[in-house]
């Protein structure tokens, strides 16, 4: 008897401003037909908005040209969405090869949170190089299960291949708050 093969889907976008509008929409989508929760859509969509963010931002650094021009170069990146071992991985793939930085932004500062509010709201984060093409692939994992119940540990080979850093969120203690909690306050605060 074979088991079902995990859900998996793959968009590609162009690294124009409103890629990271149309990989929210997409990913609310997929979601909602793979019958994920509110709370844990929600959640994703916020990583992916990060993840996305980055990956336009770090595609246009030193060009001088509007991407909106017909002179602006086209480069693409890959957003990929998986339910592996009771959690949805966010992988997304971009040409930067430098890794995500947890940056420790000033209160005044109007960027340099993304990789903070990745590294808050999901179960596990991460990043590969690539061997076969340019790039990295950024990951995180939002769990499909409440955080009070146990995980099962195990790894899946993405389509893009496996993770070799690893990073990890403390789970909170009893009185402390939430910290996909404070990841919103702080999403929300920053549209302020």
């Amino acid at each position: 008897m074979s088991q079902a093969p995990h859900p998996s889907d793959r968009l590609t976008l162009a690294t124009t401003p409103n890629a990271v509008g149309l990989a929210r929409l997409h990913t609310i989508d997929v979601l909602s037909r793979w019958g994920v929760s509110a709370d844990v859509i929600e959640t994703v969509r916020l990583i992916v908005s990060e993840l996305t963010t980055n990956a336009v931002q770090h595609s246009e650094e030193g060009e001088q040209v509007s991407p909106y021009s017909p002179l602006s170069p086209l480069r693409t990146f890959e957003l990929q969405l998986q339910i592996v071992y009771g959690a949805v991985r966010v992988s997304v793939w971009d040409i930067d090869e430098r890794p995500p930085v947890l940056k420790q932004a000033g209160v005044d500062a109007t960027g340099g949170r993304g990789v903070l509010l990745v590294a808050v709201m999901s179960s596990r984060w991460g990043h590969y190089p690539l061997r076969d093409r340019h790039g990295k692939v950024v990951w995180a994992e939002v769990s499909l299960v409440p955080m009070s119940e146990p995980r099962r540990d195990g790894r899946e080979r993405s389509l893009f291949g496996e993770p070799a850093v690893t990073g990890r969120v403390a789970k909170p203690r009893a009185g402390e708050a939430d910290p996909r909690l404070l990841g919103r306050l702080l999403v929300a605060v920053r549209g302020l």
